[in-house]
Parts: C-alpha cells; sequence; structure tokens
C-alpha cells in the first residue's frame, strides 16, 4: 500500500487541461501544500515555545500521567479519574518527559507531529475526492488558527490532537482501498482496522466520522470483507482497541466506558433553543476557526446558520459522482452532521458552548465539503465572483481571527511566569501539601514535578474533583496542610469564613493571584468520607 505524498493529482480529481511544455517551472500542487503544512507547524511551534494557549489542570492530568509513565510507576488506560478518553497523548509524551522532564512543551511537541500527519492525510484526501488545488486551498486554512482550532491541536488535554489524523486516515483508507486494484491491499485493511481501534480507544468523539468511514470501506470492498481482509480489519481493530477491552472486562459494566457515556449524557437541562444557539450558530464558527475565543458576532454566526445548508448542497454535489469519490464525499457530510446533533444534544452546547466548542474539533475534516460548493461555483462563469468572494471572506475571516489569537502570547507568557513563581512560593514556605481548587491542583502538582501535591476543593469546602486519588489521601494525612486559594473566588470566600467562625488565626501570603493560607491548627475537610 502506498499513500505517499506525491506531485500529481489523481486523475479523477484532475483540473484541467495540461499546459504546454515551456520549459518554464511551473508550483505543483503537492510542494505548495507541503511548504503551507510546514508553516502551519512553525506557527504552531512558535505558539508552543511562548506556552500558548495557556495550560490547565486538564492538561496537567495527561503531564501527571506521562510522568508515572516515564517513571515506570503506572500505565494508565484512561484518563485519571474517569473510564473514558484513553492516554495515547501521555505515551507519546513519557520519553519527551522521560528525557528533559517534566514540562508543557514536552507534553505538547509530539501533537505538532500529529497536526503534520494531520495535514498531510488531509492534502491526500481533499485531492482524491475532489481536486489537487482545491485540497492546496484547504491545507492552506488549516495551517491557520484561531484558539478553538490550535487548541484542539496542540493541547494534550485528552483526545483531541489525535482524533482528526485518526478520522483522515480512517476516511482516505477506506476511499483508497475501495477505488484500488484487488491486489496488495491486505496491509490497508489492518492498518484501517489498528485506526478504528485507536479511536474507540482515544475519544468517542471521532466515532461519527469512524461510522461513517466503515460505510465507505463497506460500499466499495463488501465482497473482500467476507474473506482475509475482514478479519484483519476485525484484528486491528481488537489491537488498536486492546486497552479499552481489558479495562472492560475486569471492571465489569458499571465502571465500563459505555456506562459512563451512557451517564454522562444521562440528563440535559439547557433548553433547545440554547442549544441550537450554543451548537449550531455558535459553535460552528468556533470550531471552524472563524472567531477568536468566545467572541463571535456578524456574519460568522450566519455561516453557522447556513452551515446545514452547505451540508445539504455539498450532499446533492456528492451524488453526481460514482463509486467511492461519492461516498467518500457523502461520508464527510454524515460525519459532521451527526456530530453536530449529538452535540446539541448535550447541556454544554446550551450552557457554556464558548468552553464545549472542543466537542466539535472532528468539523475540521468536513471543511472540504462545505467548502467544495463555493469552489465549484467560483469555476463557473455566471457565479465566479460570488464564489471567489465567499472564498476570500472565510480566507480573511480565519486569517483574522488567527492574528486575533496570536496576539494573545504575553497572557500566555505571564501564565507560565505566574505558575511558577506560585511554585517556589510554596517551596520556600515548605508546603508540599496542599488544598486548591481543581484548576490549580494538577497544575501545582505537574508543574513541581509532585513536589508539591494537591487536593481540590469545591466552593463549599467539600472534596473536589481529585482525578488522581492519592493526592487526597496524601493532603489529607498531612499534619497541617497549607491552603492555596484564587484570590476573591468563591472557595477562598468560604474559607475565610470558616475561619472566622472556629476562631483559627491564619498567617497570609499573597503571590501571582492566589493567597496563600497557613492555620495555625489544622482544619481537615467538612465531609470528607461523603465522596
Amino acid at each position: 500500500m502506498s499513500i505517499a505524498l506525491t506531485t500529481a493529482a489523481p486523475a479523477a480529481a484532475y483540473d484541467g487541461p495540461e499546459p504546454p511544455a515551456t520549459g518554464r517551472w511551473r508550483p505543483r500542487p503537492a510542494l505548495v501544500a507541503a511548504l503551507l503544512i510546514v508553516a502551519g507547524l512553525a506557527y504552531r511551534l512558535y505558539l508552543t515555545l511562548n506556552l500558548t494557549p495557556p495550560t490547565n489542570s486538564d492538561e496537567s492530568t495527561i503531564g501527571i500521567a506521562a510522568l508515572h509513565i516515564a517513571e515506570g510507576r503506572d500505565f494508565p488506560v484512561f484518563f485519571y479519574g474517569q473510564n473514558h478518553m484513553g492516554t495515547i497523548e501521555a505515551y507519546l509524551a513519557a520519553p519527551l518527559v522521560a528525557a528533559f522532564g517534566p514540562s508543557v512543551v514536552a507534553l505538547r511537541l509530539p501533537m505538532l507531529a500529529l497536526y503534520v500527519v494531520f495535514g498531510f492525510l488531509m492534502y491526500r484526501l481533499t485531492a482524491r475526492l475532489y481536486s489537487a488545488w482545491f485540497a492546496v486551498f484547504v491545507v492552506g486554512l488549516l495551517a491557520v488558527g484561531s484558539q478553538a482550532v490550535v487548541r484542539g491541536e496542540v493541547f494534550a488535554g485528552g483526545g483531541y490532537p489525535e482524533i482528526k489524523p485518526i478520522g483522515a486516515g480512517l476516511l482516505l483508507l477506506a476511499v483508497w482501498l475501495g477505488s484500488q486494484p484487488k491486489r496488495g491491499r491486505l496491509l490497508g485493511f489492518a492498518a484501517w482496522g489498528l485506526l478504528a481501534g485507536l479511536a474507540v480507544w482515544t475519544d468517542w468523539l471521532i466515532l461519527p466520522y469512524a461510522g461513517a468511514a466503515a460505510v465507505v470501506l463497506a460500499v466499495g470492498c463488501w465482497r473482500e470483507l467476507l474473506g482475509r481482509p475482514g478479519l484483519l480489519i476485525l484484528a486491528g481493530l481488537v489491537v488498536g482497541a486492546l486497552p479499552t477491552i481489558v479495562h472492560n472486562v475486569q471492571s465489569g459494566y458499571a465502571d465500563s466506558t459505555l456506562a459512563e457515556m451512557l451517564y454522562l449524557s444521562r440528563n440535559v437541562h439547557a433548553s433547545l433553543d440554547d442549544r441550537i444557539q450554543g451548537g449550531v450558530l455558535l459553535g460552528i464558527p468556533l470550531a471552524t476557526g472563524l472567531c477568536e475565543g468566545a467572541k463571535c458576532d456578524g456574519w460568522p454566526l450566519a455561516f453557522g446558520a447556513v452551515y446545514p445548508a452547505l451540508l445539504l448542497l455539498a450532499a446533492g454535489l456528492a451524488l453526481a459522482e460514482r463509486g467511492t469519490k461519492r461516498a467518500g464525499r457523502l461520508a464527510l457530510v454524515a460525519g459532521a452532521a451527526l456530530s453536530i446533533i449529538l452535540y446539541t444534544r448535550s447541556d454544554g452546547a446550551g450552557l457554556s458552548p464558548a468552553t464545549n466548542v472542543r466537542y466539535l474539533t472532528p468539523l475540521l475534516l468536513t471543511l472540504p465539503a462545505v467548502l467544495w460548493p463555493m469552489w465549484t461555483a467560483a469555476s463557473r462563469r455566471w457565479w465566479r465572483i460570488p464564489g471567489i468572494t465567499a472564498l476570500l471572506i472565510f480566507a480573511l475571516a480565519m486569517g483574522k481571527a488567527t492574528v486575533d489569537f496570536v496576539s494573545t502570547v504575553d497572557s500566555g507568557r505571564a501564565a507560565a511566569r505566574d505558575e511558577q513563581a506560585l511554585i517556589a512560593e510554596l517551596e520556600r514556605l515548605g508546603l508540599t501539601q496542599v488544598y486548591s481548587e481543581y484548576w490549580t491542583c494538577g497544575r501545582l502538582a505537574f508543574g513541581s514535578r509532585e513536589r508539591i501535591v494537591c487536593a481540590a476543593l469545591d466552593d463549599d469546602l467539600r472534596p473536589g474533583h481529585d482525578r488522581y486519588l492519592p493526592y487526597r489521601t496524601e493532603v489529607a494525612a498531612a499534619a497541617n496542610p497549607g491552603y492555596v486559594l484564587p484570590i476573591g473566588s468563591t472557595v477562598e470566600r468560604a474559607f475565610v469564613e470558616r475561619l472566622h467562625v472556629e476562631g483559627v488565626p491564619a498567617t497570609i501570603d499573597e503571590i501571582a493571584g492566589y493567597r496563600i493560607y497557613r492555620p495555625e491548627v489544622a482544619l481537615g475537610i467538612p465531609s470528607m468520607h461523603t465522596r
């Protein structure tokens, strides 16, 4: 099997007549695409070295897992504290953590490699399903990126950077296997099964695209799937999903991945209007990189409104094709439609869409499908100006969002300096067991290489969400732990009130937006055994 980057588009994706040989060098699509991918890599490397976007405790949890793997202390299957979302990122980062010590940069460098793989696969997939120069345009758009886009590609927060290359690989292999000669493809079938298994292990957000790719494979290869290729797919699937399979067999249904996913989706409190507003009108332009941060107004919101119509138009154009090309284009449409439907059924879309837009990360796989109608219009005489204008506006919006994101680099560096200052102060004070809130605890533990152990508190001072439970046990056993609380936060106000009620004096130090409390008498945590 060979799906290497080549300098010529497939015959079915040919853009026009071959220009006459003049001896003059002309740019080739694959070369231009490669240069754009390198530019995108340089952009993401710049952000990574400048610690942008800022880290948080979710990423620190992956970092703690990578540290444990590097030291041979633990080999977690899932994100600490839950029974879903595989730890591929931790295993990729572990060698760098072992060699250079724990750092955000060590966590994110392997994610940059995943971006390169994603860009390469998207070029090959788009060139095969549409055209080579259109694939160059798509790769160029994917090279830029707002915070929502880049965060889903470099932020080692569990699952997001790897699912897009997995999805693109599944679709490309399905299309390739369905259109190649019938010999010499056994490795391709095994690779498809392995990627599908990894999708099951790492993050179920990509399953709509994996399912669509499975349909493409069935359409193009259904006879072969009854024989050895089908067995190879099954074998690859078992290998890729083996960590999940072993966990679920050993844990039983109560602690299984399926039970947890059903539990997380059990109740929806947001109204349908809020979920459509947050999941479609706001979520789609945020996820595709047309807006920066939580700010999104003007025409990008209109793009969210017309996105379903663009999917229908893309499906109609796909029906005019034949074979695996038709199936591949329809798969891109189906993957996006199902992803949006599932997301808008959740509370996250209605209650906090700007925070939860990461759940629409896979939508970038469908970028070629929704832009193809505009590209097609740009090639028609009577629709050329509207088509070119629409594509230009789209590209300029993505570029503006990228520039706006780059302007936040200083805040990313400042956040990293504040974190190191806080850790240094805690170590100076000799506080190695502390309480704080969730979004601080993980950063303290990872940033200090576990020299500081932190247990999380809820706003009511009860035990919070401790992903790595041994930390809670160690802090609870400390003679007199410290309390590291964001200034003005709800949890700080509750703690000050408790000090007042119990009449316990405390030494207070202030640094980097936190107050460090050292009570003269150990307070403990209310209802420690209730969670």
